[in-house]
């Protein structure tokens, strides 16, 4: 166990425990750093995150920061949702689907941290071309306060309010998702942070 309590509580959670510890010790048999970050086991090289442990309803993941750029011949790598243009994931929906994976997911490992040696970087194409919504320009337009708060947000917290908004059909619902976001805009929060 690690001496670390947000590790252990990490560790001790019911769901995917086995499988989480098991890629744990894979991971840390690769010499990589670990730590906890957005409340999941993450691990880096030289201070650089290369891979985090999920654990999802169906299925536990590890997801390689920049597996995009990771050689996948055989094409296990998942694209975590539409929007994604860094992350990888190798899924698993079980134990046994771990360790008979253990050579590829040291394969990955290894590649991931290759990846980190050679000052590799992906190139976010999608950052620039954020089309906002009208909804959004109008309540922008309308409330300076809300638009300034707004602009100071990083790239991609900006990003996120832009394709949470964005990904709402009607414009009743687009409007809705504004008003209720302003707070947390002039917070200086990003969609996924309370």
């Amino acid at each position: 166990m690690a001496d670390n309590p947000e590790i252990n509580d990490l560790l001790n959670k019911s769901n995917w425990q086995d499988e989480r510890r098991k890629l744990r010790d894979i991971i840390l048999d690769c010499d990589l750093d670990e730590r906890v970050k957005w409340g999941k086991l993450c691990y880096a090289y030289e201070d650089s995150n290369v891979v985090i442990i999920y654990g999802m309803k169906n299925w536990c993941a590890l997801g390689f920061f920049k597996g995009a750029l990771l050689d996948d011949e055989d094409g296990v790598l998942v694209q975590p949702g539409k929007h994604s243009q860094a992350m990888r994931q190798l899924r698993f929906e079980s134990l046994k689907e771990i360790e008979d994976s253990e050579d590829t997911i040291r394969r990955f490992i290894s590649r991931a941290i290759q990846t980190e040696k050679d000052g590799l970087e992906i190139e976010f194409t999608e950052k620039d071309s954020l089309d906002y919504p009208d909804e959004l320009q109008d309540a922008l337009d309308d409330d300076t306060e809300m638009a300034e708060a707004f602009d100071e947000l990083t790239p991609g917290r900006q990003r996120s309010w832009v394709l949470h908004f964005s990904d709402a059909r009607q414009s009743e619902t687009r409007k809705r998702r504004i008003d209720q976001a302003r707070p947390r805009i002039i917070a200086g929060k990003g969609r996924n942070e309370r």
